[in-house]
C-alpha cells in the first residue's frame, strides 16, 4: 500500500489545452497522456466546452463539487452527471461537449486503455465505520474527507491510498471516498 498525498499531485495542462488537471497516479509510472495503461486524475472545469479525446481509452467521470455536468458523447447520446449521482463511463475517443449545470465543477476521471486495462469507478459515503471490498489487480482510494484512517492511515482531502492486488479496506470517519479498481486485461 502506498500513500499518495494531495499536495504531491503532479498539476499539468489538459491535453487541447482548455484546463488544468492533477493526475493523481498514473500506470506505468511517469507515462505522458499517450502512453498511460491507466490514469486517475481530477480537473476543475469552469466553461461549457469540448472534452480531450483520448482514442482506445475507456473514461469514467464523477462530480466531487459542483453541480455536475451535461455531456453529449457523438453518436452514444446524453449523460448528466451530478455531485450526488453514480459517475458515467464513456469512449474517451469519441467527440464529447460538456455543458456546466450550475457553475464550475472538481471532476475525478479514472481512464484505461481498452484492451489492456479495465476499471471501476465508485463513489461511497462514509458514516463512522465501514468496510469496502476493492477487487482490482491494483486499487486506488481517494478520500474526499479530512481526517479518515484507512488501516492506520489517516487521509486528508484529496489524499489517496494505492493498493496492490484485492483488499477489505476498513474506513473510520466521515465522509466521501471514491474507490477505483483496476484490472488487467488479456
Amino acid at each position: 500500500m502506498r500513500v499518495l498525498r494531495a499536495a504531491d499531485h503532479k498539476v499539468m495542462p489538459w491535453k487541447n489545452g482548455g484546463g488544468s488537471t492533477t493526475e493523481v497516479a498514473v500506470f506505468p509510472e511517469g507515462a505522458g497522456l499517450e502512453k498511460f495503461g491507466w490514469r486517475v486524475s481530477m480537473a476543475s472545469v469552469t466553461a461549457d466546452g469540448p472534452f480531450s479525446t483520448f482514442p482506445g481509452i475507456d473514461r469514467t467521470l464523477a462530480v466531487l463539487k459542483g453541480e455536475g455536468i451535461a455531456l453529449d458523447i457523438e453518436g452514444h447520446g446524453a449523460l448528466t452527471v451530478t455531485r450526488d449521482g453514480a459517475p458515467a463511463s464513456f469512449p474517451g475517443g469519441t467527440p464529447t461537449v460538456g455543458r456546466l449545470l450550475g457553475g464550475p465543477i472538481l471532476d475525478l476521471n479514472a481512464m484505461s486503455r481498452r484492451g489492456r486495462f479495465a476499471h471501476r469507478l465508485t463513489r461511497y459515503v462514509m458514516d463512522g465505520m465501514a468496510a469496502l471490498e476493492a477487487t482490482g489487480d491494483t486499487n486506488l482510494l481517494l478520500a474526499r474527507a479530512d481526517g479518515l484512517t484507512v488501516a492506520g492511515v489517516r487521509l486528508g482531502v484529496d489524499d489517496a491510498l494505492l493498493i496492490d492486488g484485492p483488499a477489505r479496506l476498513n474506513i473510520a470517519g466521515n465522509g466521501e471516498v471514491f474507490l477505483v479498481e483496476l484490472w488487467a486485461e488479456g
